[in-house]
């Protein structure tokens, strides 16, 4: 079973870049505060890699 994480809106899209805004919003994240659970591959990490700055990742 692959390991999941917990990815956490921590700070405003407001002002940010468009494309920082596309990628919360592929993430799953609508609002400050909101949290989903994805599935640790390449390409979720590399999405909260380029928005680490509005995100907090917790491993479960």
């Amino acid at each position: 079973m692959s390991k999941k994480i917990k990815i956490t809106l921590t700070k405003s899209v407001i002002g940010a870049q468009k494309r920082q805004l596309q990628t919360v919003e592929a993430l799953g994240l609508k609002k400050v505060n909101e949290s989903v659970e994805k599935e640790d591959t390449p390409s979720v990490r590399g999405m909260i890699d380029k928005v680490s700055h509005l995100v907090t990742v917790e491993e479960i």
